[in-house]
């Protein structure tokens, strides 16, 4: 089949038809995939009938499948643990109840994030398959931070330029209300400080980095200046001009940059059954500093 590439959104978001995800990619189909990964920030695979595994398969011809390190939850799948679970349904089948640990903290998705900040190296891109959609809700939205930072107001970019932030994965009970981390997790996964303003390592491109799930300091601000600023800075990102917002339909694969995007999703029904299956590719370096 003929690959073929339509924008979404002027800002970012595209569609790629012509790719078969349970096959793999040749050389000038990966290529083309990744081309369009790097123009758009955000594509989807529109009628993607894959499983876990062949799910993990692709992701694995783009780069390693990160691995959660949270158990405690089980966020992360039993038969193939290189899938995370978006999901308000357990592994047995049976819907949850928001008031489930996992589900608040599922629910923190609700606020503007990008995955994995809190890693030394935080990751690449995430995929994220659609097996069981909303239709009251549960709409993913991506904002491009290449954009955002271009248009900051120079009161909010002389507080960012070469300064950094820290994101502390911790930060998600105290914003909804579960027991702290154990020593354990903890200790696996300790604050980490990231410029907020990065260069892509692909791209050049200087993009804002912040996380508003996991940013709680800010180099040379007190806690009460930095929560301001995440927020100063988020809310001003969250402009419907840099903003994608996806509506599922089944099967769609849906891939983004987490080095360049902010997303969040949209409430929804928790009567609903809402399944969706992520993989998470490992980062290749550092944050490099814009």
């Amino acid at each position: 089949m003929t690959i073929t590439v339509k924008a979404r959104h002027p800002a970012l978001g595209a569609e790629i038809r012509g790719i078969d995800m349970r096959q793999p990619l040749d050389a000038a189909a990966l290529q083309a995939v990744t081309d369009a990964w790097m123009k758009h920030l955000v594509v989807v695979f529109p009628g993607q009938h894959v499983t876990d595994h062949e799910h993990v398969a692709f992701t694995r011809q783009l780069g390693e499948p990160e691995i959660f390190h949270q158990t405690s939850l089980h966020l992360r799948s039993d038969a193939v643990r290189e899938i995370f679970l978006v999901s308000n349904v357990d592994q047995d089948g049976r819907l949850m109840q928001p008031s489930a640990p996992s589900q608040k903290q599922l629910s923190s998705s609700q606020m503007w994030h990008t995955d994995s900040s809190y890693r030394p190296i935080p990751s690449d891109g995430s995929l994220l398959h659609g097996i069981e959609i909303s239709r009251t809700g549960g709409i993913t939205q991506f904002i491009n931070m290449y954009m955002v930072h271009d248009d900051l107001p120079d009161s909010l970019r002389r507080q960012v330029e070469g300064r950094r932030a820290r994101h502390d994965f911790s930060m998600l009970h105290t914003l909804v209300g579960n027991p702290p981390p154990s020593a354990a997790e903890r200790a696996a996964m300790p604050p980490v400080w990231h410029p907020m303003i990065r260069r892509h390592p692909v791209t050049g491109r200087k993009s804002l980095y912040i996380s508003s799930i996991y940013n709680d300091a800010v180099e040379g601000l007190d806690d009460a200046a930095a929560r301001r600023l995440i927020a100063d800075l988020t809310e001003f990102a969250a402009q419907p001009k840099y903003m994608y917002r996806h509506e599922w339909e089944p099967d769609d694969v849906l891939m983004w940059d987490n080095r360049c995007t902010l997303h969040a999703v949209t409430p929804h029904d928790p009567g609903e059954r809402r399944v969706m299956h992520r993989t998470t590719i490992v980062g290749h370096e550092p944050v490099l500093a814009g």
